[in-house]
């Protein structure tokens, strides 16, 4: 049989333990529901390599995704969630077969989380990250559209965690780029993989940045400064060997491409243009968030002539005013971007708002390609106050066409 590490580490005394505990060897130390009674016990645990078998290990790791969803979702500061033990209870429903990761953008949003939060704690790390980057992959292929606006829905609400959601929409735009740019289908999948991973090294850090009002202090500076390598250094410890993702990470903020590995130059760009295009979307405490056009435009300020490529290819990728973004229409609409369009300044839109500022309770479809529902200009996500339902968004351009 197969065993997997425990995190003793996170491991809380006085609560019973949810898994049998065994050695390597196949020797049971602990029984399920027996407590860890001080931090001498601990060390003994570390001493023998406590370990559990490879479901308990899936199980006890959704359950602690699930705990910390529900601690952000409470609004639990994130200095408490960083000090969050493993949960002592596992429910049934957690025990999954195997690597498959279930439900859609939200539940993977929460699984990365997770993952990213827990670093070189995390339990089964490289079948887990391998799950989550085929799950992406599989519906981002299926529907690119509806991946962009599920996660740029996400990426304006602060309680689902800013870490994961970057992640995943840096993932996805790297991958929606790296397609227009020709690069093989081995480059995609280990640039999509590094996305998800760039930023392990300051995950809980990463939350706690987007909700503070002052400005950074040294050590925070120093941790954004430091974060790439940190980030590898984790990786590493979890087993990672792909030189070329560990490459791409450690090298995904360096402007000077003399750097790391020659043959992934591109991917670190894409990267780089990637990561920073997502940040300006994401509003903080101290500014709001920048549009999707003015991410766009930024891009290309100051940007060399080789750096020009991936930003090109990128806005071309998700359009200037991608699936999930809000749009004010020439009309008085406000309207949100449910596709993307044959343009880039042409996507799919339904207004979810009149003129006079009033929800529309049945939403409409317009195609701005037509001049009186042409777009006049992007509109802040802070500014709209209802939320978008996407399958009556969807059914809305279905009727239109039927």
């Amino acid at each position: 049989m197969n065993y997997v590490p425990i995190p003793v580490a996170m491991l809380e005394l006085g609560k019973p333990l949810p898994v049998d505990v065994w050695a390597p060897d196949g020797r049971l130390l602990l029984r399920k529901g027996q407590v860890i009674l001080s931090a001498q016990h601990k060390e003994m645990l570390n001493t023998h390599q406590a370990s559990m078998t490879e479901s308990d290990a899936k199980a006890w790791q959704k359950s602690y995704e699930r705990m910390i969803q529900t601690m952000l979702r409470d609004g639990v500061d994130l200095e408490t969630i960083a000090k969050a033990s493993m949960p002592s209870e596992i429910r049934e429903a957690d025990y999954l077969v195997g690597k498959e990761v279930l439900g859609g953008w939200l539940d993977l949003q929460e699984t990365l989380q997770g993952f990213l939060y827990q670093g070189e704690a995390a339990i089964n790390p490289l079948q887990r990250l391998e799950g989550i980057e085929q799950k992406g992959l599989e519906m981002l292929k299926s529907d690119p559209d509806e991946c962009l606006f599920v996660l740029f829905q996400a990426l304006a609400d602060p309680q689902l965690g800013y870490c994961a959601t970057h992640a995943l929409l840096s993932a996805a735009v790297c991958d929606l780029t790296a397609e227009k740019l020709d690069l093989s289908a081995s480059a995609r999948s280990t640039l999509f993989r590094a996305a998800l991973t760039m930023n392990i090294g300051m995950a809980r850090a990463q939350d706690s940045l987007t909700r503070q009002s002052s400005a950074l202090n040294d050590a925070q500076r120093k941790l954004i400064r430091e974060h790439p390598q940190l980030s590898v250094e984790i990786l590493q410890k979890l087993g990672v060997t792909d030189e070329d993702l560990l490459d791409i990470v450690r090298w995904h903020h360096e402007l000077d491409e003399t750097q790391g590995r020659p043959g992934n130059i591109e991917s670190r760009r894409i990267l780089r243009v990637a990561d920073s295009f997502v940040a300006k979307m994401a509003a903080r405490k101290t500014r709001l968030a920048m549009s999707p056009l003015g991410a766009v435009k930024s891009i290309f300020l100051g940007a060399t002539d080789a750096a020009t490529a991936p930003g090109a290819a990128m806005a071309t990728a998700v359009g200037f005013y991608p699936p999930g973004t809000y749009v004010q229409l020439v009309n008085g609409d406000k309207a949100v971007a449910i596709a993307r369009g044959k343009r880039a300044n042409t996507p799919h839109v339904v207004s979810i708002i009149n003129p006079g500022g009033m929800p529309l309770s049945k939403y409409m479809y317009h195609d701005t390609t037509d001049p009186q529902f042409a777009i006049r200009s992007p509109l802040n996500p802070e500014k709209i106050k209802v939320k978008v339902n996407f399958e009556k968004a969807l059914k809305a351009r279905q009727d239109c066409a039927s």
